[in-house]
């Protein structure tokens, strides 16, 4: 069936991420596939760069690959069947870069639930969906009661 899972992750919105990974890691368990975690990182506008440290750069990047490492921490899952990986760019950019260079064959992308915002302005899931190289399973965070 599946081989190799991506899953990008947003570390600051766990509760979108926390759907499509169990999901993600219901397949793994059923098909024995890699899994693959991926955040990507904004880039700062240069405007900004005056006005941080030189080691500012190198200091997000260890502290999200930190936080990215304490959440494969806690999977359920042998970690020599995980890997994750921090990227700067572009989100959908990124991981679609990352579904190749994994050879993932499957992308589970955790999405909101469609809001005005979204129909007008797009998101990255839907661009993702649009443009992976593989198949794409989008998983909704659950209606708030």
């Amino acid at each position: 069936m599946f081989k190799s899972i991506l899953v990008p992750v947003d570390l600051t919105e766990l509760d979108v991420v926390r759907p499509a990974l169990d999901k993600a890691l219901a397949l793994v368990g059923m098909t024995g596939a890699s899994l693959h975690l991926v955040y990507v990182r904004s880039i700062m506008p240069v405007t900004f760069m005056e006005y941080v440290p030189p080691s500012f750069d190198m200091e997000q990047q260890d502290e999200c690959e930190r936080k990215l490492n304490e959440l494969v921490a806690t999977l359920p899952v042998q970690r020599e069947k995980v890997t994750a990986r921090v990227r700067m760019g572009s989100v959908y950019n990124e991981v679609l870069a990352e579904a190749e260079a994994t050879h993932s064959d499957l992308i589970v992308v955790g999405s909101h639930r469609p809001a005005m915002s979204t129909y007008l302005l797009g998101s990255n899931a839907a661009t993702i969906v649009r443009h992976a190289p593989c198949s794409v399973l989008v998983v909704r965070t659950p209606e708030l009661v």
